[in-house]
């Protein structure tokens, strides 16, 4: 547990450090930039391990199209109870049934929704649990959970601009990723060792920018932005494994040494994973009190993060014939944790001129649960350590 309480520090330090950001740089649009980069690097990097690990059974494809309803209920439930709280705690009576404040909420309380895929993996195989079902499973709902959230992003970014040609193509690019990464799973040989990854992590995130940027020559409203992390997890999932390789099996670990799962590989993501948790405390935006109390908006912040774990319970009532319910409840809690997906949410609230406490609170909300990710799992390991092994099948 020695790396969750490192990884839960360097979360403190760069969200400390994101308070002072203006005054230690002089020049805080060049740093946030700066910053926004270099996650998306370390965001990639772990992504591409993370595919490279993803194992799917076409056997089982209904037992993934489950998951995805499951993970779907982990995006949709937080983002509804927030944004119900935020119309309901921060606007007059008169205005609860305004479609402005409706809208406002609705894209603001999109923070909640996405648990965070990257900080979660880091910490879940720096407790040890790389290569226990409760990974795999926890796995899958995250990742399926982010693509929910990205999905969803379009719908509220339409109900603010309107129908633009620009999110079709998001839609369609990101169809056609999720395309090659079922049709050629563990297939494409590339190399695979960290200098190799660390390359296309940076080759996918500089791609992603370009998009970017040039999207903003046509339209500076609605802009073409492909997030790293499926991209990604794509490229991960295509690359191919020598021969009845399994990367979560100590023996195949002993016998191949040029892989990620080789112990030098390891250290470096290790150290990349460390960054990694740095760069997403400094990605968090300064907090603003908007001329409120400390007290009532420490009240405000307590609830939305309630209602924001809240919403990932589901997991609790479903899995019930494969898993005991301490299982079960390590899964929600697993989900918990947020990160540079929801930061990404919340900036996209400010590019919108969404502001003041709402904006504070979310914020604040964001931080704490990014404080409380080690916490969180060290309460999965115990739940875990004590759980009786129960599998029979996929399902409710």
């Amino acid at each position: 547990m020695k790396k969750v309480l490192l990884f839960s520090v360097l979360l403190i330090v760069g969200l400390i450090i994101s308070q002072f950001m203006d005054k230690l740089t002089g020049d805080s649009k060049t740093a946030t930039e700066i910053v926004r980069i270099l996650t998306m690097i370390m965001l990639g990097f772990i992504m591409i391990h993370v595919g490279y690990e993803f194992e799917i059974d076409r056997s089982r494809l209904g037992s993934y199209g489950f998951d995805y309803l499951v993970a779907a209920t982990a995006a949709a439930f937080p983002w509804i109870f927030c944004a119900l709280y935020f119309v309901l705690a921060f606007n007059d009576p008169s205005e609860w049934g305004s479609f402005e404040s409706w809208q406002e909420a609705l894209l603001a309380g999109r923070f909640a929704a996405p648990t965070s895929a990257g900080v979660l993996f880091s910490m879940l195989a720096a407790a040890g649990l790389s290569a226990t079902w409760y990974f795999k499973k926890v796995r899958i709902l995250a990742i399926f959970d982010d693509l929910d959230t990205v999905l969803l992003m379009i719908p509220l970014k339409m109900m603010i601009v309107g129908l633009r040609w620009q999110l079709g193509v998001v839609v369609i690019i990101m169809a056609v990723m999720l395309w090659l990464g079922w049709r050629y799973l563990h297939r494409i040989r590339i190399p695979v060792t960290w200098p190799w990854v660390l390359s296309y992590a940076i080759g996918i995130a500089l791609v992603s920018e370009v998009i970017y940027r040039i999207s903003i020559l046509f339209d500076d409203v609605v802009t073409l932005h492909i997030e790293v992390l499926l991209p990604a997890f794509v490229l991960g999932c295509v690359m191919a494994r020598p021969s009845g390789h399994d990367p979560h099996n100590d023996d195949s670990r002993e016998g191949h040494q040029e892989g990620p799962e080789s112990p030098r590989e390891q250290k470096v993501a290790t150290i990349i994973s460390a960054a990694f948790m740095v760069l997403v405390g400094l990605s968090m935006p300064a907090i603003m009190l908007a001329g409120a109390s400390w007290q009532s908006i420490a009240w405000h912040v307590l609830i939305v993060t309630l209602l924001a774990n809240l919403g990932k319970m589901f997991p609790l009532f479903v899995y019930r014939r494969e898993a005991h319910w301490k299982e079960r409840l390590a899964i929600a809690i697993g989900m918990w944790p947020r990160g540079e997906v929801g930061a990404g949410v919340l900036i996209i609230s400010l590019s919108y001129g969404i502001s003041g406490m709402m904006v504070t609170v979310a914020a604040l909300s964001l931080a704490l649960n990014l404080l409380l990710t080690g916490v969180f799992i060290v309460m999965v390991k115990k739940l875990l350590a004590s759980a009786p092994m129960v599998r029979k099948q996929d399902g409710p």
